[in-house]
């Protein structure tokens, strides 16, 4: 091991965002603290998303110059406003204080605003993870460390880009930039009534599950077997749950991955008591006079359940963008180096974004995203944004895949090894090799 006179350093999951830490270590998985991220074993594995070391990076988060001591107050000078307070959100007010201690900044969120790492929702029940847990540090608490003004249970109504103004439920707000990070909502079809399907996309919604599932085995339908619909129905089978994965394709994650490794995916699930049924379209999910739901498909199955989750994609709301005249395909359309919107002064990031009609809907672009807006307003000089395609990690420990590359829709999938010890695919189209995916 280094010697402890070193300083401490931090590495970020690529595909996650998980932060490993050397002071702190991973004792879960063997790491005493102080482990150097150097003497950590090239098989080691992310504790959250499974990927291995190779798929960190160094990682530094620098503390602000001489932080307000409490959340901001409000500025009479107009300053930078940000819509959303999830992972992307925060990260834009980190990128600024890192380089501007003094710029007003106002974060305007329908929640709470507290600190959570996304993706160990869809993971989390398993391990024994309760909300508490799972919260690392309050809205306010985070607002005040960075001295940003935290206006939490308050929504956007309309962007008045003409004036520069934002119209929200507490009044309306000036801004110089406005950065919209939004985020993404799960997807309800006509067939799935809200009050009777669970849509799991946040901290808040996890844990109103979370109580509802206390107290013994419960019958649950997810409905949509993605990579979000997968990892949950793992995550319940596991923690006890009786649960049926219904979707339209013939097997799991069959719209991202190739037979071979979708189809590993479903023995891997079946084998923890999943019962998946594909090439089914559900018909119409409704309650039942005995306190039951009840998902019935349009040939004629019916699924009775305590509860029902949908899990059948997300989708970016367009109604504010569209207030202020903002391009939309298939998300917030932004320019791909500065992340800026048709309107000069609108930024875009993270869930709610699309680069060239591409949703880019992933952790580990995020930080990189706020660093480029935070210079762009900030009018600092920079080599623009450079999306490249993220590792992409399905945390099914049944069955787990990692992608490196994007796949192509022309591309051909060759099978590198396929055994108990070991799977592995490459696409190519032509003579260029286009993704690896791994188990």
């Amino acid at each position: 091991m280094s010697a402890p006179t070193e300083e401490w350093r931090q590495y970020i999951c690529r595909a996650c965002g998980l932060i490993y830490d050397e002071r702190l270590g991973d004792p879960d998985s063997g790491l005493a603290p102080g482990t150097r991220f150097d003497d950590i074993p090239d098989d080691w594995e992310c504790p959250l998303c499974g990927v291995t070391k190779a798929d960190f990076e160094p990682y530094e988060r620098k503390a602000a110059t001489n932080p307000a001591p409490a959340a901001m107050a409000p500025s009479r000078r107009p300053g930078i406003v940000i819509v959303g307070a999830g992972i992307a959100g925060w990260s834009v007010a980190e990128a600024l204080r890192q380089r501007d201690s003094g710029i007003p900044v106002t974060i305007v969120t329908s929640c709470d605003g507290d600190i959570y790492h996304k993706p160990e929702l869809s993971i989390a029940l398993s391990r024994g993870r309760t909300p508490t847990k799972i919260r690392q540090a309050t809205g306010g608490a985070n607002a005040a460390r960075l001295g940003v003004r935290l206006l939490a249970g308050t929504f956007a109504v309309r962007i008045l880009s003409e004036t520069n103004r934002l119209r929200t439920t507490r009044g309306t707000i000036a801004y110089s930039h406005l950065v919209l990070a939004q985020g993404a909502r799960p997807v309800l079809a006509d067939a799935m009534p809200p009050d009777l399907c669970w849509r799991i996309n946040d901290l808040q919604a996890w844990s109103a599950l979370y109580q509802t599932l206390a107290g013994g085995s419960k019958r649950i339908v997810v409905i949509g077997a993605g990579m979000v619909g997968c990892e949950l129905s793992e995550d319940l089978a596991r923690a006890g749950h009786r649960v049926t994965l219904l979707d339209r394709e013939r097997a799991p994650v069959a719209e991202f991955f190739p037979p071979q490794a979708s189809d590993r995916v479903k023995s891997g699930l079946e084998s923890l008591g999943v019962a998946f049924l594909g090439s089914v379209n559900v018909a119409r999910v409704i309650a039942g006079s005995d306190g039951l739901k009840r998902v019935e498909t349009s040939d004629g199955q019916s699924f009775a359940a305590d509860v029902v989750i949908s899990a059948i994609g997300l989708a970016t709301q367009s109604r504010l963008a569209r207030t202020a005249g903002l391009a939309f395909e298939r998300g917030i359309a932004v320019d791909p180096q500065s992340l800026r919107t048709n309107v000069s002064n609108i930024y875009g990031i993270g869930d709610c974004i699309s680069i060239e009609g591409a949703p880019c809907r992933f952790i580990e672009p995020i930080g990189k995203q706020a660093d480029i807006i935070a210079q762009d307003i900030l009018g600092i000089a920079h080599g623009g944004y450079d999306h490249t395609p993220p590792v992409v990690r399905l945390k099914t420990k049944s069955a787990p895949l990692v992608m490196h590359g994007l796949p192509a829709k022309d591309g051909e999938w060759r099978v590198v090894d396929s055994n108990q010890a070991r799977f592995a695919m490459e696409q190519w189209r032509g003579q260029d090799l286009v993704a690896r995916l791994s188990a």
